[in-house]
């Protein structure tokens, strides 16, 4: 059993514990053979900036829920997975999506997205599901169905970048927050990562609805439902790469460029 690691080991990126049986994937790591229902909806701009942080600013009204149904993803395994986005900018820097609400049906993409990218991931049951003419997205969280989404089966053909147009919800900025062991400040960061090796190899839209429902420990209800407008249904492929920090909190230079991710 040759399982003690070296200090340079221990220093290098990608490097994850337990020593014998690492949790967190390196980079790169593809998602084969995804399928992906998302809901759009118009809220409250009011409601995104309470949940953005300084300075990140919304770019509209609108939110994407992505629930995807992950059927081949390397080190991972088959999961689901729910991604709640804004469009949202820091100025100056980069446009792309804020994720306030993530969830997950795997420890490991819990981890991984918590520990890598600043994502707020919790446990979850997002399912997809087919029911004769229509297309249905679920995610229950605590025994709740908090989000109900439905959409015409496979009716009017689309492209990706139909969507990427609401905003581009492929670029993704996250708050990152880790503390030292005596409570001390770690890491304050915004990151970002973009998906890579994007193939799409079918893309639906139509009319959706969106319904939520509150849950003190999966709060979407705060970004409410006040026009409902197209969703998707689509399929493909992505690589996930490295990103990078966006802006260091903690940097007594902020107007310097932040280290890489």
């Amino acid at each position: 059993m040759a399982w003690k690691t070296s200090i340079a080991e221990i220093v290098k990126g990608g490097f994850s514990t337990p020593l014998d049986a690492p949790m967190v994937p390196p980079f790169p790591f593809t998602f084969h053979d995804v399928e992906v229902m998302t809901l759009v909806w118009r809220t409250d701009i009011a409601a995104i900036e309470a949940i953005l942080p300084e300075p990140v600013v919304p770019t509209g009204d609108t939110v994407m829920a992505h629930i995807y149904k992950m059927n081949d993803t390397e080190w991972i395994g088959p999961y689901a997975e729910t991604n709640v986005m804004v469009g949202a900018e820091l100025p100056g820097t980069a446009v792309g999506a804020y994720s306030p609400y993530l969830f997950l049906s795997t420890d490991i993409g819990v981890a991984h997205g918590r520990e890598v990218h600043g994502q707020p991931k919790k446990f979850g049951q997002p399912t997809i599901e087919f029911r004769g003419d229509l297309i249905v997205g679920k995610l229950e969280r605590n025994g709740i169905d908090i989000l109900t989404g439905t959409m015409a089966y496979k009716q009017q053909r689309a492209d990706i970048s139909e969507l990427s147009d609401i905003f581009p919800f492929a670029t993704n900025i996250n708050l990152k927050v880790v503390d030292h062991i005596d409570g001390r400040p770690a890491i304050r960061q915004l990151t970002s990562r973009s998906l890579a090796d994007f193939k799409i190899t079918e893309c639906w839209r139509g009319p959706c609805t969106t319904e939520l429902r509150p849950n003190a420990q999966a709060p979407i209800h705060h970004l409410p439902v006040r026009e409902m407008l197209d969703g998707f249904f689509w399929k493909g492929a992505f690589t996930l790469v490295p990103g990078v920090v966006l802006h260091d909190y903690l940097d007594p230079d902020p107007s310097g460029p932040g280290p890489s991710d």
